[in-house]
């Protein structure tokens, strides 16, 4: 007995030395953080608590139950959905490069996919059914800050507290269940050097469409009781919504009129199925402007109405899916198939919108898609574009590095050129 004791306190010594030698590095880590980054102060507080349990050279994730967890995947309400999208997850997963993961509440893995060398990858942390990576098991992640904020979440390289993850990129999105508890976390994972600044919105778009699967499971199952929503009449139906050089919204086959506020909340909330916080949606919309709560709110509130009420209150988000043109380009791009993006990119996100948010990703999808044709060696996609960006000569310039030799086509793009360079 005597032995085991000396042992103990032997083992718990070490760990209070590996403590002591960690706890100035943080702290000077955090100091940098908040004077050169304020926004990832998050990542430095995630490191301070995760160092009372967890090993920074911890090789990988520590297993829940033995591994197996295929009774709690069975009986999870996250399964049906995420079956359902298994093709799409694994085709994103797969060509872009990425392994997926799917957790419960607790942190747990309870599901994953991706191509084999990414699976082998990831497996070597433990980034698989049964590993835990909450923040107490696994310290600073992408998972880990999900479930505690409630709100998507990237980390990259050496933010992971774990020195074994500073080889990835990890983007997240929490899963809420219709009653607003968080089911878990969706994340897409990647070697550091194949990030991509399109993961992020994809993982929010199947979260989005994981969740829009889960109020239809909800209202089906009490609809089967006799008193559920979807029992209700007059039930708010999908919504297309074209906001590409465009500006039409339809809503069970009919065209919906909507003021241009409206429009912008609309297209904001298809953009980021995650919702706003009141605050950010006002600033995304005014920005520096000085408007009433209550006249933002009354935007709000007709479009609520519009929608049959389909506009969360308490976070503003959408409730029904909506098809968007804006998203399926940002899906197109993630997936690399730059002949759909190019299909549906039909002009800049409502062109005549002044609202900071509207900018912002009209700028974002205008820099993806010009990026895209830049990176692409089909010379089609370059005449496309060119075509919509007369005075953009370096796009003119590509086409005619990769059209062939003797193409006809290569004195329209020589003109487009010709005409960019004297305007």
């Amino acid at each position: 007995m005597s032995s085991v004791r000396s042992d103990l306190r032997q083992r718990r010594a070490a760990l209070e030395n590996e403590w002591a030698r960690w706890v100035p590095e943080l702290r000077e880590a955090r100091r940098v953080l908040e004077d050169e980054a304020p926004l990832r102060r998050e990542v430095a507080d995630s490191w301070v608590r995760s160092l009372h349990t967890v090993d920074p050279g911890a090789a990988s994730a520590p297993v829940t139950d033995g591994g197996e967890v295929r009774p709690r995947w069975a009986g999870s309400l996250l399964r049906g959905p995420v079956v359902d999208l298994a093709d799409e997850l694994n085709s994103i997963a797969d060509d872009a490069g990425f392994v997926a993961g799917v957790t419960d509440e607790s942190g747990t893995l309870l599901w994953t996919c991706g191509g084999r060398v990414m699976r082998r990858r990831a497996e070597r942390v433990n980034f698989a059914p049964g590993g835990r990576w909450d923040e107490q098991a696994m310290g600073t992640n992408a998972l880990s800050l999900a479930l505690r904020t409630g709100r998507p979440s990237a980390v990259f390289s050496a933010e992971h507290l774990v020195e074994a993850l500073h080889g990835w990129a990890c983007y997240c999105a929490p899963i809420h269940a219709p009653d607003g508890r968080i089911l878990g976390v969706l994340d897409l994972s990647t070697t550091w050097d194949r990030s991509h600044p399109l993961a992020m919105s994809t993982v929010r778009t199947l979260v989005s469409t994981i969740e829009t699967r889960l109020r239809a499971d909800h209202a089906d199952r009490a609809d089967r009781r006799g008193s559920g929503p979807a029992a209700r009449p007059g039930a708010p139906a999908g919504v297309r919504l074209a906001c590409l050089g465009a500006e039409e919204v339809v809503r069970a086959g009919a065209p919906l009129r909507l003021r241009p506020r409206q429009l912008e909340i609309l297209t904001l909330l298809a953009l980021e199925p995650a919702g706003y916080t009141p605050e950010r949606l006002r600033d995304a919309l005014y920005g520096e402007r000085p408007v009433t709560a209550s006249t933002f709110k009354a935007e709000v509130s007709h479009l609520r109405r519009a929608l049959g009420g389909a506009v969360a209150t308490r976070r503003y988000a959408l409730t029904v899916p909506v098809d968007c043109d804006a998203v399926e380009v940002l899906r197109a791009l993630e997936a690399g198939d730059t002949d759909r993006a190019l299909g549906r990119y039909r002009g800049p996100l409502l062109p005549h919108s002044e609202a900071p948010g509207i900018v912002a990703w009209r700028e974002h999808l205008e820099v993806a898609v010009r990026e895209a044709v830049l990176a692409s060696p089909v010379p089609d996609h370059a005449l496309v574009y060119g075509e919509r960006a007369p005075h953009d000569a370096e796009i003119h310039e590509h086409a005619l590095r990769v059209l062939p030799a003797g193409d006809p086509r290569r004195a329209l793009a020589a003109g487009r050129l010709s005409t960019a360079l004297r305007d």
